[in-house]
């Protein structure tokens, strides 16, 4: 029997019910708990966790980005699998699909992949485009769903379009591929949660538009003969505005920066410290062992950080790995972290207010929201100076921190608002961490022809 690993990001245990009959169904037929998170819970080290069996500080994956020494550059949302440390639950001949979870590229433990890979033109325009392995699949799953919505995976337009896509295109992917073991990533929590709060009206309607197009993947599923388990990442938490760690750092004469025309941009090598931001943790590097005392102080005298984890501390986090910064900075309950390190808004590098996961040097859920001081206006104006062929700036996003209201990274505070499992009773326990779904996974795949 083939096991589906559906991975419905931003769901908690509160979520079932009404509004969920698909995974509730699921549930009463077989069983839900609570999942304990890696730290950070954040999507990469949490689906790394997941399928090793193992922590961030075993698996090297500390975060969706970090610094990378041997560079001098950070970097966010490598796509590798040779990024990651340790291998896979499942032994090597399994047949596994992998449909939009990370890492999925250069990955020998996946005989099909699907993840999005935009197109990069060389005059400076995006389009949308998704990398597939075997790459014929590319253009099965193209001529059946049409291409896949990018803007309404990421970015103010982030929308149900993209997660409707991903679980249609995975019914047709799975059935093409007839795999053992099949992972599906099913984002759409993420966005409004994040914009507006893990409350509200608008709660409801995004739990039935999730719910929906996770019933697609479990009658599919049953069609099949497979299995379901699903699993999130983490909960999101309310938060009433950000942290400005880099900016503090600066102040302070630790983090410098170098100029040019697209404006200020942080200069990791000539940094004393700095931090690479991810929602509610932040990795800070120092490069001298001398300045840790005095960095850690200053970290530990600001308003909305927690704690900080120093060297051989962070190992409590399971983040004792070359790849972490010296210090761990985590946030405190209502907060996050922002990544801003320029001091006056007037030499903001370009791609500040931009939907720019590649150039920014740490996370900004800004990207999800259209500036409300114009932002609407000002990206009209630049696709139609891109319709007309002329040179144009896509900068829609906000820089005010305040206007997030959802964000996760640091554990819950209530196991409820945290992630869940849900899956056949023959796999219930008493108690779960991500490190346990490898379990499940490994179980499955030995019973599976």
């Amino acid at each position: 029997m083939a096991l589906i690993v559906l991975n419905c990001v931003g769901l908690t245990p509160r979520h079932l019910g009404p509004q969920t009959p698909h995974l509730t169904r699921l549930a009463s037929a077989g069983f839900m708990a609570p999942l304990q998170p890696v730290l950070p819970a954040v999507t990469t080290s949490a689906q790394t966790s997941m399928l090793t069996g193992t922590l961030p500080q075993e698996h090297g994956i500390v975060g969706n980005g970090w610094y990378f020494r041997e560079l001098g550059e950070i970097w966010l949302w490598r796509q590798s699998r040779g990024l990651v440390q340790r291998p896979a639950a499942w032994p090597a001949g399994t047949r596994v699909l992998n449909h939009f979870w990370w890492y999925a590229m250069n990955a020998p433990e996946f005989n099909a992949s699907v993840t999005p890979r935009p197109v990069y033109h060389h005059d400076g325009r995006k389009s949308p485009d998704i990398y597939t392995y075997p790459a014929g699949l590319k253009q099965t799953l193209i001529e059946r769903h049409g291409n896949f919505p990018l803007f309404n995976f990421w970015g103010p337009l982030a929308d149900i379009r993209s997660t409707r896509w991903i679980a249609e295109s995975f019914v047709s992917a799975f059935a093409a591929t007839m795999p053992q073991l099949a992972l599906c990533y099913l984002p759409h929590l993420d966005y409004d949660l994040q914009r507006f709060g893990p409350e509200g009206e608008h709660l409801a309607s995004n739990l039935r538009a999730l719910d929906h197009e996770a019933g697609k993947v479990i009658a599919a599923a049953q069609a099949h003969g497979a299995e379901v388990v699903v699993v999130s990442e983490y909960g999101i938490t309310a938060v009433t505005h950000g942290v400005y760690i880099n900016r503090a750092l600066r102040q302070a004469g630790w983090l410098a920066v170098s100029r040019n025309a697209a404006g200020e941009l942080l200069d990791p090598g000539a940094s004393r410290a700095f931090a690479v931001c991810d929602h509610q943790m932040a990795h800070v590097y120092v490069r001298e062992p001398a300045d840790l005392p005095a960095v850690r102080t200053l970290l530990e005298s600001l308003d909305g950080i927690e704690r900080v984890y120093a060297l051989d501390e962070r190992r409590a986090l399971g983040l004792d790995h070359p790849r972490a910064g010296e210090l761990i900075a985590v946030s405190a309950a209502r907060r996050w972290f922002t990544y801003d390190y320029w001091l006056d808004d007037a030499a903001k590098p370009d791609f500040a207010q931009a939907v720019e996961i590649h150039k920014k040097p740490g996370y900004d859920p800004r990207e999800l929201l259209f500036d409300p001081h114009g932002g609407k206006r000002r990206a009209g104006l630049a696709l139609l100076r891109k319709k007309l062929g002329l040179r144009y700036l896509l900068n829609p996003c906000p820089l005010d921190d305040r206007l997030i209201k959802g964000s996760h990274g640091r554990a819950a505070d209530d196991v409820l608002d945290g992630p869940l499992v849900i899956g056949p009773r023959r796999y219930q326990r008493e108690t779960w961490h991500h490190t346990d779904i490898a379990g499940i996974i490994a179980k499955a795949v030995a019973a599976s022809p």
